[in-house]
């Protein structure tokens, strides 16, 4: 595998990995919990999924062709919960991967030489990935931790529980040495 395509294999894995993380963690709130910010200077997790799906259908929507910030998204609206149903929500948040994950996948070692445009600043296409990697990033974070607070005590972990690295390790990892 050419290093192109090694970059943009390890891009899509870890925005899917990221996509699973976050709706692993969704799954575990109460649809009333969805709506429920920490404070008022916070957002609740419905509405951390609607700003990341406008964000990534505006972005990724004729990702090579068009500014990145489309003249229809409504960004200040993504901070208003307005999908009364999960459902729909969700329906939401997977059109926003949807769009993200069709398009990075249809990229060519060519357009990695392009240049895209994100609210008229010029960016390498591999800048745009990494910006719009980073970004997603830190809101499937945010949305996390909100769940974790929101299920409380009956919060399943998503990654390697605390306390448990050893016996993680042993039953994965075996003796620690690379396979041949």
């Amino acid at each position: 595998m050419d290093s192109t395509a090694s970059f943009l294999s390890a891009t899509i894995n870890t925005f899917e990995t990221n996509q699973k993380m976050a709706e692993r963690a969704i799954e575990q709130v109460a649809d009333d919990g969805l709506r429920v910010a920490l404070d008022e200077n916070t957002n609740s997790i419905a509405v951390i999924m609607k700003h990341v799906a406008g964000n990534l259908i505006s972005r990724w929507t004729d990702f090579l062709t068009t500014d990145g910030e489309k003249p229809d998204r409504q960004r200040d609206d993504e901070f208003i919960d307005t999908f009364p149903e999960r459902a729909e929500l969700l329906a939401y948040w997977e059109r926003g991967w949807s769009v993200l994950l069709d398009s990075l996948k249809s990229l060519t070692p060519d357009d990695l030489e392009k240049t895209v445009y994100i609210r008229g600043e010029a960016h390498t296409v591999p800048l745009a990935i990494q910006r719009s990697l980073g970004h997603t990033c830190y809101h499937v974070g945010q949305i996390v931790q909100v769940a974790r607070i929101q299920a409380g005590d009956h919060w399943n972990t998503l990654t390697i529980p605390r306390g448990r690295s050893e016996e993680f390790n042993q039953k994965h990892w075996g003796d620690g040495k690379p396979s041949e």
